[in-house]
């Protein structure tokens, strides 16, 4: 009987060899019983058995065992005048808390309850419900097997009789478990546009564009003429380069314009107005510059000509000074006769090329 026990033990252990991931754990085992002295039965006896573990996650008990074991010869009944012998099988099921040592090298702890069951009763050694506990001590000696020994007190529900089991045993891991699902990668956050351009905020030069605006890469609204306006404002799209505009991208158009008598510099009374004007012009833009130019008619020659434009255009730049116009502001030049703006072959056409030009640029 012993023989075909140990036999069945090495072939379940070869049998049921895995790696250490696994849902269940199946263990052959041998060892002996410790009975305690009134039940009449012989002292120490050896049994063997089976228990199959069943691990558990998420629960404060590692396993739950369900086993039996069984006496490997006749046991003798000790009383005196009597031949009587039986077997005892013993079947139970138990909680496992195991607590780790080391990487191969645990202790355990167990309680439970089973039912031991006489071949023949005698002597009060009646089939019944136990309970019982112990502790043991888990050695892996690869992820194919452990090595298990502990000792188990039983305790008889009807009569109170103890009895103390210890045993060896083989663990074998089996039915491993699936692999844990790999956890979702974290999704990569979207860089973030918060006016909604098409421009990420991290390369967004103008972040508050309004809804619907056309933005260029750095966010900000496309002024095409490059006038300070953007498009979607911009009324007047093809503005000269240099001109200044005003609200709607249009040019600001204050030109002046002023007429010399024959052979004169001194501006006539009449332009006062328009002078003023563009003083004022001037400094309500403090930035910005003016340009005088002076022309003549083609009367007498061209170096006296010459000398009257540049005189008509300082009387211009004074009269402009004298409005508290910085002369640094204004930059003035005479032409003389080479740029007529009408024919001189007339009288008309003389006095409109005697003339004062002004202009305004940044």
């Amino acid at each position: 009987m012993k023989k075909i026990l140990l036999s069945t033990a090495l072939c379940a252990s070869m049998m049921f060899a895995a790696n250490s991931e696994y849902k269940y754990e199946i263990t052959p085992m041998i060892g002996g019983v410790y009975t305690e002295g009134n039940l009449d039965l012989e002292r120490n006896y050896a049994d063997a058995g089976l228990s199959l573990g069943f691990n558990l996650d998420d629960s404060m008990f590692d396993q739950v065992e369900l086993g039996f074991l069984r006496s490997l010869e006749d046991v003798d009944y000790t009383k005196n005048g009597t031949n009587e012998n039986t077997g005892v099988t013993r079947i139970f099921a138990n909680l496992v808390k195991e607590y780790g040592l080391s990487d191969s090298t645990s202790l355990y702890a167990l309680i439970g309850a089973g039912v031991e069951l006489f071949d023949n009763e005698q002597f009060d050694n009646e089939d019944g419900l136990f309970g019982n506990y112990g502790v043991g001590i888990k050695y892996k000696i690869s992820e194919a097997v452990a090595l298990k020994a502990d000792v188990r007190h039983l305790i008889e529900v009807d009569h109170g009789d103890n009895n103390l089991l210890y045993t060896v045993g083989l663990a074998i891991p089996f039915g491993k478990k699936a692999a844990p699902a790999p956890m979702p990668m974290k999704e990569k956050a979207k860089p973030m546009d918060s006016d909604n351009d098409g421009v990420y905020d991290a390369d967004d030069k103008c972040p508050n564009s309004p809804a619907g605006a056309i933005v260029n890469n750095d966010g900000c609204e496309i002024d095409t003429d490059g006038d300070g306006v953007v498009d979607r404002l911009d009324q007047c799209p093809s503005t000269p380069k240099g001109d200044i505009v005003d609200e709607v991208g249009c040019s600001l158009k204050v030109n002046l314009n002023i007429n010399f008598d024959t052979n004169s510099a001194v501006i006539n009374n009449s332009y006062s107005s328009k002078i003023k004007k563009f003083a004022d012009f001037m400094k309500a833009f403090p930035s910005v510059k003016a340009k005088i130019e002076a022309h003549t008619d083609a009367d007498g020659s061209d170096a006296y000509n010459q000398k009257l434009s540049e005189r008509r255009a300082s009387s211009t730049v004074k009269a402009l000074e004298a409005l508290n116009v910085d002369s640094s502001r204004l930059n003035s030049v005479g032409y003389g006769e080479l740029n007529p703006k009408a024919s001189n072959e007339t009288a008309e056409g003389k006095a409109m090329n005697r003339r004062v030009e002004g202009s305004i640029s940044k």
